[in-house]
């Protein structure tokens, strides 16, 4: 039977760091605010001339160098992204481009902070039948140029942030590496966290009076996402554990989507565990959407959080509302 594999990962973030000193001068905020509703105290974002194709290319080119694997082996490329940089086409299409892959399939999916492991998922189950042996699995957004940076849109714009990471999943026929993935939505939701325009909901989808109206900034009720994000990562990690017959002793890491590191903390005493056991960077990178968890990866497995034949879960939650989980055999 054919297995997904994780061979190699890597990410990318810009050079530019801004501090929460930084966003002090641009708005009424404080070190200390921030860091007390988020735990973020500095993260990246893109200068002018970036996007996230240019991320999302770095990213993969560390996570293909990782895996010991050329261009020419990728047989298909997914893309997780809410920011391509164009409204069409994808950057999985730039990827295969500017790589120098083989005229091999291609595409973008847009399922917000869980979107990583949507596409994680995606790519197993092409590898479980059969249809391809080498996949890249990228996630990557460059948000900071959709922030509304004015006192109005401060409670958003001090948690979002730019980067890239990525994963090669290869096919093998012993032991599976990618045990088992999980996937879930609740579109009455839709407006807690969402990005009006440009979309067909309007017509023209963009125009002076939808930016004047701030439609084309993302909102989010922050109480609502923090009311089901602490009770939907619980279950969909104990859903990830279940699964496999295993308990939280099993796990070396759970690696979540860095949201808000006060989500991460509720998480973890209600699974009765300690932070120890639940990776956190948001610190230092902020909230990078669907990159986060395979910044995240890389960070925990560089810090030796985790090494081969060790399990770690990955959980997200995001706009949608989606949730997700996947249990890996490293």
């Amino acid at each position: 039977m054919n297995h997904a594999k994780i061979t190699g990962i890597g990410f990318h973030v810009p050079e530019r760091v801004v501090t929460n000193q930084d966003l002090e001068k641009m708005m009424d905020t404080s070190d200390e605010w921030i860091k007390e509703r988020s735990g973020i105290t500095e993260r990246h974002w893109v200068e002018k001339e970036s996007n996230a194709s240019i991320l999302a290319i770095e990213a993969a080119k560390n996570a293909m160098a990782d895996a010991d694997v050329k261009a020419v082996e990728i047989d298909l490329v997914i893309c997780a992204t809410l920011t391509s940089d164009y409204f069409f086409p994808g950057i999985s299409n730039q990827l295969q481009h500017i790589l120098g892959m083989r005229k091999i399939g291609a595409f973008d999916i847009k399922a917000a902070c869980s979107a990583f492991i949507y596409a994680l998922s995606i790519g197993d189950q092409f590898i479980r039948t059969g249809q391809y042996k080498t996949i890249l699995v990228v996630g990557a957004e460059v948000q900071s140029t959709a922030l509304d940076l004015s006192n109005e849109g401060r409670n958003i714009s001090v948690l979002f942030a730019d980067g890239a990471g990525a994963a090669v999943l290869r096919s093998s026929d012993s032991e599976p590496g990618i045990l088992s993935t999980h996937l879930h939505s609740d579109g009455k939701y839709l407006k807690e966290l969402w990005c009006e325009a440009p979309g067909t909901s309007n017509n023209p989808r963009l125009s002076k009076k939808i930016l004047d109206e701030g439609k084309h900034l993302p909102y989010m009720n922050g109480r609502e996402v923090f009311k089901n994000a602490i009770i939907r990562f619980p279950q969909v990690i104990q859903e990830a554990l279940d699964t496999n017959n295993l308990t939280i002793d099993d796990v070396a890491q759970i690696i979540p989507h860095q949201a808000n590191n006060r989500i991460s903390e509720a998480v973890a005493r209600r699974m009765g565990i300690g932070m120890d056991k639940v990776f956190s960077n948001i610190k230092h990178y902020g909230n990078t959407t669907a990159a986060s968890i395979p910044i995240a990866m890389c960070d925990a497995r560089d810090k030796g959080l985790y090494g081969p034949d060790d399990i770690i879960i990955l959980a997200a939650f995001g706009a949608g509302f989606t949730w997700a989980s996947a249990a890996i055999r490293w």
